[in-house]
């Protein structure tokens, strides 16, 4: 996920709906005791598995899930545990309903970032409640949605709930690294029955808050695609005592040098532009003007505000990052080989083709390869449905009065990008809200607030009963 600040899409959004930012006043924003203890008993039981994408495992939090289930009153014949490897399993559950109109899928990932203990000032695979926060590792990313979802649908099963349709939830596993194990590529590709759905909700747009203030609750349609790339040298070597000029790693180094010194071509899309002119109205810094400036394209101000911060920064271009560096064979030889990984969130419109010749410009160097990694290709966004807008809308009202819903795109990639190519439009919501200026996930100390770890599952308890019920 996803660690950059939303922004709104879509230019046919009403200028009254768009300028309803706002603080919340206090009010009664969460589900009973006892259904809150059970969020928590779930999210704790789900942080305490260590399930990074290298060193960890998804199947014990699956296997735990599936138990559950079993013990909620749910049927052997309605829950699947499987994945592409013994240590990759992904849960997906279906309750059902009356068959009126098609399933809605509730996705969630159970993987997380690695994290290591001398990293963090904690355990952070450990649920830790300090100072109003949840503490560890994947407490926003993503194991949060993942236990709101499991416990209330346990908790409709309790209450009898007749949606109009089956509600599916899927635990799923390796969002965070992708590759052959990746659980929504995996189910998509092998069983499709079970996930097929008329659309998705998923993570990807959560709640912000300014200052102490609530401003948005934002509805992820898009998202930027990731392209990886290696940079490769390649040379004879020799002994480490006669040195020459021609020594890969130098080369390697200053073609990242180069890559360092340069940045994409600044622009804004329709996407990009509304959320630029909704913050100029919002905000209130010597940086308002410049922000009503870039809404209208404007380069001089674009640079300021990109040099302004690395949010904006990321959110008027692609962006290109070495990550990991490769070298050498041996302390008293020359290297034959460097080399290093670049990674590349890239805007929609920008394809892999113009990346991979930018860089090669870039680079400017024949005895440097730049190899694009996998096979990457851009994800289309998701039609902004009135059903989920209005029942998203209605509810963030009722919940925290005069904070607005605000399709955005994020710079980050979920699992989104799998569903919405397999046709099963999606949308990332959580009415979980974060502090734009301590947003930890994939960091050092990850955490969530407590009460919003709350509301988030009550609004999500709402959002879904709202959206399977036969009137609107």
């Amino acid at each position: 996920m996803k660690q950059s600040p939303p922004m709104p899409n879509y230019k046919t959004l009403s200028a009254a709906f768009l300028l309803a930012f706002a603080s919340v006043a206090p009010a009664q924003t969460t589900r009973p005791d006892a259904e809150k203890q059970l969020a928590r008993e779930i999210y704790k039981e789900m942080i305490e598995v260590q399930s990074g994408f290298t060193t960890g495992a998804t199947t014990p939090i699956a296997e735990k899930a599936a138990a559950r289930l079993k013990a909620a009153g749910f049927p052997d014949s309605d829950i699947f545990v499987g994945g592409a490897k013994d240590t990759k399993h992904n849960l997906v559950v279906r309750y059902h309903g009356s068959g009126a109109r098609k399933p809605i899928l509730l996705l969630a990932h159970i993987d997380v970032v690695e994290a290591k203990r001398e990293d963090w000032s904690m355990d952070p695979f450990q649920l830790i409640e300090k100072d109003g926060y949840f503490y560890g590792r994947g407490t926003g990313d993503d194991k949060a949605q993942a236990a709101i979802w499991f416990a209330n649908l346990i908790t409709y099963k309790k209450q009898g709930f007749k949606p109009d349709r089956d509600l599916i939830v899927a635990l799923t596993a390796d969002e965070e690294g992708g590759g052959p194990f990746n659980g929504v590529d995996w189910l998509l590709a092998n069983h499709r029955e079970l996930i097929d759905a008329e659309f998705c909700l998923n993570e990807g747009g959560w709640g912000e808050i300014v200052s102490g203030k609530r401003v948005a609750n934002y509805l992820q349609v898009a998202e930027k695609y990731v392209v990886n790339f290696r940079f490769e040298v390649r040379n004879k070597g020799g002994h480490s005592s006669l040195p020459v000029k021609e020594n890969a790693i130098y080369r390697l180094a200053a073609a990242l040098q180069r890559l360092g010194d340069f940045g994409f071509p600044l622009k804004t899309n329709e996407v990009t532009a509304a959320y630029f002119q909704q913050m100029a109205k919002i905000d209130s810094s010597p940086l308002k003007d410049d922000l009503a400036k870039t809404a209208t394209g404007a380069q001089d101000a674009m640079q300021r505000v990109a040099a302004s911060s690395p949010a904006y920064n990321a959110v008027l271009r692609t962006t290109c990052v070495a990550t990991m560096l490769e070298g050498g064979h041996a302390l008293n030889a020359l290297p034959q080989l460097a080399a290093a990984s670049v990674n590349c969130r890239v805007l929609p419109e920008d394809s892999v083709d113009y990346v991979k010749t930018t860089l090669e410009k870039v680079v400017n160097d024949d005895q440097v390869a730049v190899k694009v990694m996998g096979n990457p290709s851009p994800a289309l966004g998701s039609p902004l449905r009135p059903d989920v807008m209005n029942a998203a809308r209605g509810i963030t009202e009722k919940m925290w009065p005069g904070v607005s819903v605000i399709p955005t795109m994020v710079m980050g990639g979920t699992d989104g990008r799998s569903t919405r190519k397999a046709g099963i439009p999606t949308y990332g919501i959580q009415g979980i809200f974060i502090d734009r200026d301590d947003v930890r996930f994939h960091g050092r100390d990850e955490r969530i607030l407590v009460q919003s770890f709350y509301e988030g599952q009550a609004f999500l308890y709402e959002l879904v009963k709202s959206l399977s019920r036969t009137s609107h």
